[in-house]
């Protein structure tokens, strides 16, 4: 069985007070690079980012880091990869501390976790 963990970019670097809302940009594609070379169990990482985020990192594959612009709603992608995802057999882990974020993907069969978690992984 194959392991996806899908990322709340925006939850994620909000997590952290340490300037993210002066470069949204920067923020995601530190973010990214942390994920690039962190030391996640996942088989596939999918960071999910939306508005002036999308812009530090390009949409496609880098390794086993797969970064998806959301069209909307960043939740909204964010359960349509999960539902993928354990759609396609993987066991999904969800990271937010959104809990209406949570309920949702907890709802297509992914497991929730908060920031700190992931961040303990790849700080």
């Amino acid at each position: 069985m194959t392991t996806t963990l899908v990322v709340d970019g925006a939850n994620v670097v909000g997590s952290r007070p340490d300037g993210w809302w002066k470069d949204r940009a920067g923020a995601a594609r530190r973010l990214h690079e942390r994920l690039l070379v962190g030391d996640t169990p996942q088989d596939e990482v999918v960071l999910v980012l939306e508005g002036a985020a999308k812009g530090g990192v390009r949409a496609g594959r880098d390794a086993h880091v797969r970064t998806v612009h959301a069209k909307g709603a960043g939740d909204d992608m964010i359960v349509a990869e999960a539902r993928a995802a354990a759609e396609r057999g993987s066991r999904v882990t969800v990271v937010t501390a959104d809990r209406m974020l949570q309920a949702r993907v907890q709802g297509v069969g992914a497991l929730a976790v908060g920031p700190s978690w992931l961040l303990d992984l790849i700080e």
